[in-house]
């Protein structure tokens, strides 16, 4: 039962909101329970722990999940309900800290760890000329990568109740020569730039236009477009014209279109013909030449129907004579 005096307190506020949440409250009563019972040899069983907290944070919705981890806060009792969300006596803490190098090297033996752990790395890089801070200026992707790694050796939680800086549970001891990596490798966490302002704009609320990454949008659906229209109509464009080239026709191109249909030959002199008849500075000459051609035709009639009909009357003249000599 959650106390009833929670005026100001939004973790305590978010908390409740996963209570009434089917789904929240099924799998935070999950991860609870073996993050906080006792066995013989140890505080809780810490492997069923983290077990039990990926799947809360893999099946709770960010709604309810983030507002638990990443809530605004005023005052300490906030924030420390916000620093105890995982339950960090089982989850997080343990008898010595190891050297963030060595837990390093024991989250890459593990494939879930590894993979979480670069997801980590490329999605919380810090871009100081970004708008965000971050480079993929995408404050979803980090909050998911920075959740991921809960429930890993590798789990991190805020380190005390008065900032938003988080680490996982180690330090930079006997590093010897090691000392700038680890370091650094621990810094990528408790100063991480890009981290802080996503928590942060999260919790206010103000995450809103760097929720997701600005993409060309524009020039994306323009160039989709015309491929797929290209894809769709062939040769056609998009006032449903047939292209011309310039060294050829548009009959050449309709002639063409036929010819891979049909596998008809071209017919070159129709094409070019009608190429003719269709331009203006060219209908006089293309006239000249059909009449040229209609007069070459008639005197070759005309002297066919000449010869036949001498060759009649030649004929005709023969049968005569040859009557009156008999």
């Amino acid at each position: 039962v959650e106390p009833v005096l929670s005026k100001g307190n939004n973790c305590l506020d978010a908390a409740k909101a996963c209570n009434l949440n089917d789904t929240c409250k099924r799998f935070r009563s999950a991860y609870i329970t073996p993050c906080t019972s006792s066995t013989s040899n140890e505080i809780c069983n810490k492997r069923k722990c983290h077990k039990a907290l990926r799947l809360f944070f893999d099946k709770v919705p960010p709604k309810h999940s983030y507002g638990m981890l990443f809530c605004s806060c005023r005052d300490v009792a906030c924030t420390e309900r916000r620093r105890q969300t995982i339950v960090p006596v089982c989850s997080y803490e343990d008898r010595e800290k190891p050297n963030c190098l060595n837990l390093q090297e024991s989250c890459k033996k593990n494939y879930i760890c590894r993979s979480r752990l670069a997801d980590f790395f490329t999605n919380c890089q810090p871009e100081s000329r970004s708008v965000s801070s971050c480079l993929k200026e995408n404050y979803a992707d980090c909050l998911l990568a920075y959740s991921g790694l809960i429930g890993t050796v590798m789990t991190p939680n805020y380190i005390d109740s008065s900032s938003l800086s988080v680490a996982p549970w180690c330090d930079c001891s006997n590093s010897g020569n090691d000392i700038d990596e680890c370091r650094k490798f621990l810094n990528f966490f408790q100063d991480n730039i890009c981290l802080k302002n996503a928590i942060q704009a999260f919790g206010n609320g103000t995450d809103v236009n760097v929720w997701q990454p600005i993409l060309p949008v524009q020039t994306t659906t323009a160039t989709t477009t015309t491929a797929s229209r290209f894809k769709n109509t062939g040769l056609e464009t998009t006032n449903n014209e047939i292209p011309s080239h310039n060294d050829s026709p548009a009959c050449a191109n309709l002639q063409a279109q036929k010819k891979r249909k049909s596998n008809e030959s071209v017919d070159t002199e129709l094409c070019l013909n009608e190429n003719a008849l269709g331009k203006d500075n060219t209908v006089g000459v293309s006239t000249s030449h059909i009449s040229a051609e209609n007069s070459l035709a008639l005197p070759t009639s005309f002297y066919l129907s000449t010869q036949l009909t001498l060759m009649t009357l030649a004929l005709s003249l023969s049968l005569s004579l040859s009557s009156s000599v008999l």
